[in-house]
């Protein structure tokens, strides 16, 4: 979304424009079930705390950075276009933070996008953890949509992620704010930018996409979107499929696996963390096309090489802005 179509979005939720957008207002105590557990707010946040970057970026989205009392865990900056309002919450750290720096802001709610930030084998806390101190907790709906994998903490995925789950954890968040007419606004803009691609790219047998996240070192396995996950959705928009079949949420893969895969096109991931070195999507290019044999795939030898936020990798609202980002970069390229 620009920076125009996003103030006019915002404009038109102000006006109360558009009657068919219209919500009542949110009646507290307010009940959700959310990933098996029911969470009770008697009133609506004030000072919330967002683990994750799809978290924040929603809240910022309906305009709640005054209710915001910090974030953590970004892949990658913030959209532009909500830059001004993120300035305005603190960043307690673009990694995984500590129990403790979340409990210092003093939060009366905690929304997270990952088990791995918020679950429980969570490098941050269980979700008791702050039940027990009175807080109530928020889960992304996508995060728990997976099935156990001993090898995977994300999971598996039997079925072909999609953004309704998205669509229902804007629609919860809005009604926990009781802000319920923008979540309707920002749920119909993000439909019409779905259907405006799937109307644009017709689907084809020949299309394959490698979507690469990182790698901590050239020698190391790739961390790869699994057949199921947001990329894979992502490629179906497009008109295409996942190059790995794969039911795991996030694979691992050596490069002799990857190249039997013969993606047409390889996605590579900017990362902004600086976590490995393989996170930057130039670092990601320059393996790529300066390895004597991962060289000679087809994907490379012939240019179709994009690159993608690593956080439209992830299940959020930056699926549609990756697929539009992956767009722009289809036209341009001579596809089989």
């Amino acid at each position: 979304m620009s920076k125009t179509s996003f103030a006019a979005l915002a404009g038109l939720v102000a006006a109360g424009l558009a009657t068919s957008l219209h919500a009542e207002p949110t009646a507290y105590p307010l009940t959700i079930e959310n990933c098996g557990v029911s969470i009770t707010f008697d009133a609506a946040p004030q000072n919330a705390v967002a683990l994750g970057q799809n978290s924040a970026e929603i809240m910022l989205m309906l305009g709640l950075e005054d209710r915001m009392g910090a974030t953590a865990f970004w892949p990658n900056a913030v959209l532009p276009e909500l830059a001004e309002a993120n300035a305005q919450v603190e960043t307690l750290t673009v990694e995984f933070p500590t129990l403790e720096s979340v409990l210092s802001v003093q939060p009366d709610m905690v929304a997270a996008m990952l088990v791995t930030l918020l679950g429980p084998d969570s490098r941050v806390a269980k979700r008791e953890d702050f039940h027990a101190l009175g807080i109530p907790t928020y889960l992304s709906p996508s995060a728990c949509s997976t099935t156990e994998n001993p090898n995977d903490i994300y999971g598996n995925r039997a079925e072909l992620w999609n953004m309704e789950l998205v669509y229902q954890e804007i629609s919860e968040l809005a009604r926990i704010f009781d802000v319920a007419d923008r979540g309707n606004a920002l749920i119909a803009d993000f439909r019409e930018r779905e259907a405006a691609l799937r109307a644009e790219f017709a689907p084809r047998d020949d299309l394959t996409f490698l979507f690469w996240f990182s790698s901590p070192s050239p020698s190391d396995d790739a961390y790869l979107a699994g057949g199921n996950g947001t990329s894979a959705f992502i490629a179906d928009i497009l008109g295409g499929t996942n190059a790995l079949q794969t039911e795991s949420e996030w694979p691992t893969l050596g490069w002799e696996g990857i190249m039997a895969s013969d993606p047409t096109v390889i996605v590579v991931a900017q990362v902004d963390r600086n976590r490995w070195e393989l996170d930057t999507a130039e670092a990601k290019t320059e393996f790529l096309t300066s390895d004597p044999t991962v060289s000679q795939m087809r994907a490379v030898q012939e240019g179709r090489i994009a690159v993608m936020a690593g956080a439209a990798m992830n299940p959020s609202i930056r699926t549609i802005y990756g697929a539009e980002e992956l767009a722009e970069q289809l036209r341009r390229y001579d596809l089989p």
